[in-house]
């Protein structure tokens, strides 16, 4: 494999720098900066393409000495350790990174369970709460998460570290047109007769463990700030809460935190009707 040394900050490394801080250039390149373990070996493990990976000859373990051997990459580059310092965002410098191909958004691509479950999340506005979706919808089973609306980029790096693994095992497609999320939701009331489509809201609703969860399934998700915007409410077959302690003073739960709990509930009912 073709290998390039750079011991300076050349336009080469320059890429890498806003491949990782600048969401515009990410996407006009179509790639993405990753670091660490996990992430890498499910990167790979998921098939997703590899352009490059970057790293300095001082100290590599043999995980990484593995990886760079059997792994086929474009081109890849041979760093100073002090040039991978800068560029890494561990504390620790990584000791491997890699620029990854973005996948492109297409929901008709992703394969669905029997009785599907998907995720909306309608504009995201937090990194944390972005990739702790991304983790949530993974452990308890969704086939795909959703994301709506202008919100924090899929690709930033502090989503990738924050949803962890999960990231690249996780379908995630983001429809910024809502003509095409409603014709692609049409197109599964057809494909599964039972389909619903709930709806979340902070508000006292229809309590989510009195819900018929077992059938298949949207959960729509609102922004941290302003909830499930008016047009998706109206969308929805029906809109729920999760009941709440009386005497509590908190009045909602965080998004993230809030998704999990849904899931699980959802989890929860297919499990008992599996048995």
């Amino acid at each position: 494999m073709k290998e390039i040394k750079i011991f300076s900050k050349n336009a080469a490394f320059q890429k890498f720098e806003v491949l990782k801080t600048n969401r515009n250039k990410r996407y006009r390149y179509h790639e993405f900066l990753v670091e660490g373990v996990r992430s890498l070996n499910e990167a790979v493990k998921n098939n997703w393409k590899i352009k490059s990976f970057l790293y300095s000859r001082d100290s590599l373990s043999d995980w990484a000495k593995n990886m760079i051997r059997q792994v086929d990459t474009d081109v890849n580059y041979c760093l100073t350790s002090e040039l991978m310092a800068e560029l890494s965002g561990k504390e620790d410098t990584s000791e491997l990174m890699a620029v990854i191909e973005m996948r492109d958004d297409r929901p008709d691509a992703v394969p669905l369970s029997e009785t599907p479950l998907l995720v909306l999340f309608d504009r995201p506005s937090n990194k944390g709460n972005l990739g702790t979706m991304i983790r949530s919808c993974d452990a308890l089973g969704a086939d795909m998460l959703i994301l709506t609306g202008h919100g924090v980029d899929l690709y930033d790096p502090d989503v990738v570290v924050s949803a962890m693994g999960s990231f690249f095992k996780l379908p995630v497609v983001r429809m910024t047109d809502n003509t095409e999320l409603y014709d692609y939701i049409a197109k599964l009331k057809s494909r599964y007769p039972a389909f619903m489509i709930i709806g979340t809201t902070a508000h006292h609703k229809f309590p989510i463990y009195d819900a018929d969860l077992t059938v298949p399934l949207l959960l729509m998700i609102g922004n941290e700030t302003m909830g499930l915007n008016r047009a998706f409410k109206e969308f929805c077959d029906m809109l729920c809460t999760i009941p709440m302690s009386e005497n509590s003073y908190a009045s909602s739960f965080n998004v993230s935190c809030a998704a999990s709990i849904l899931m699980y509930e959802v989890a929860r009912q297919r499990a008992k009707i599996d048995l």
